[in-house]
């Protein structure tokens, strides 16, 4: 384990192909917490139990639990500044209508294994999909959850919050005070003793646990016909993280013969990853190079002044993640894209003109493949995989 990274765990085994629709079932022998399951003795069928027990519970909640989420050669992405193939992995239908409770549910595992006691406090900075699948696991497993948002939250989603029974704390920003005022506020709730239960790894390395699930379920979707590129957008950057993980172990343990170039995707109007990439500086190898950034991370990574976009879920002013996001664009030979705001709403109206219901930060990576094929860092006649993540509430 290294800084917002997590190597597989000893004795990791890719399943063999089977009907198990739930990915912590499917996967279990991947995970971490599996492992430190059977490390404190517990039987498969213990932790297949636990699993199932949450999930029905998580179904009582959203209507649904958790299953594997559905990708395909989407022809109508193809083409016209797309290249000539184009795969869309559709995660509006998760719990939570993103792919955030992925992270939540797999932190919720390791809850279970630690067994953590229920009436802790769980606690979590987020105005959105990380919030309402935060609140949503939460509430299914019957545990307290304060969610710290901003002044400007969306009304409606603070209104699901509340019906899911989260305690909510609007965060003002204080005077002389740097930096996202809800992250502070959640980080002096942790120091207080609360748990981190986000999708920063930073604050929880954890979280990068059942975020892997999707990267694992994709090099499955893909392993009958290869794939050039992977573009998934970046806040966080806990999610590209967890799928270039994910892929990656698809090489070392599953059905990929070699890992597609990984793309980090920010919009134009909050692109902190991208000023901190495009800076780091050259080294003799990957390790010395990661060595040079975290070591001048206070200079490389600093906070994106006025974040814009209609991409609001990626407007994340610190790239909390950005040592796991570098790590992966150097092992995989990828990049750093910036998409343009015209790029980032025509992005959206083509992914939904596909039938595919998702908000602008849904549709981002697509947004930057389009950059990626007008700037030439990706050529029109490669194929490339996107990640649609967040489900469109209006």
């Amino acid at each position: 384990m290294t800084a917002s990274w997590l190597e597989a765990p000893e004795g990791a085994l890719w399943p063999d192909i089977g009907d198990q629709p739930n990915p912590y079932v499917h996967y279990r022998r991947m995970l971490w917490s599996w492992h430190r399951a059977m490390a404190a003795g517990w039987t498969d069928d213990d932790f297949i139990e636990m699993v199932r027990t949450i999930d029905a519970a998580v179904a009582t909640v959203d209507d649904a639990g958790f299953v594997r989420t559905p990708g395909r050669w989407a022809e109508g992405l193809a083409g016209t500044g797309a290249p000539a193939r184009v795969f869309a992995k559709d995660e509006t239908a998760n719990v939570g209508g993103s792919h955030k409770a992925r992270h939540l549910m797999g932190l919720l595992l390791h809850l279970g294994v630690d067994a953590v006691d229920g009436d802790a406090r769980l606690a979590i900075s987020s105005c959105g999909n990380a919030a309402l699948g935060a609140a949503t696991v939460a509430r299914a497993a019957g545990r307290p959850i304060d969610v710290f948002i901003p002044t400007w939250a969306d009304p409606s989603i603070v209104a699901i919050l509340d019906r899911l029974d989260a305690t909510i704390h609007v965060c003002e920003r204080r005077d002389g005070e740097a930096g996202d005022p809800c992250m502070l506020r959640f980080q002096e709730a942790v120091a207080g003793g609360a748990l981190a239960f986000g999708v920063q790894a930073t604050e929880n390395l954890w979280t990068l646990d059942g975020g892997r699930t999707i990267g694992w379920e994709l090099a499955d979707q893909l392993s009958e016909g290869s794939v050039d590129h992977v573009l998934v957008q970046v806040g966080g950057g806990a999610l590209l993280t967890s799928c270039a993980i994910g892929l990656l172990e698809g090489v070392s343990h599953g059905p990929f013969v070699g890992a597609p170039r990984v793309f980090a995707v920010q919009a134009e109007g909050c692109a902190p990853f991208d000023r901190a990439w495009s800076a780091i500086p050259d080294a003799e190898s990957l390790d010395a190079r990661l060595a040079m950034a975290e070591a001048q991370a206070a200079v490389l990574m600093t906070p994106w002044d006025d974040p814009h976009s209609a991409a609001t879920g990626i407007l994340d002013d610190v790239t909390y993640d950005w040592l796991g996001i570098a790590r992966a664009l150097m092992r995989t030979g990828g990049g750093s894209i910036v998409a343009s705001e015209g790029d980032i709403q025509y992005a959206n109206e083509r992914i939904r003109a596909q039938g595919y219901n998702a908000d602008h930060t849904g549709t981002a990576g697509y947004a930057g493949l389009l950059a990626a094929v007008a700037t030439g860092a990706i050529d029109p006649d490669d194929s490339a995989a996107v990640l649609v993540t967040g489900v469109r509430r209006d």
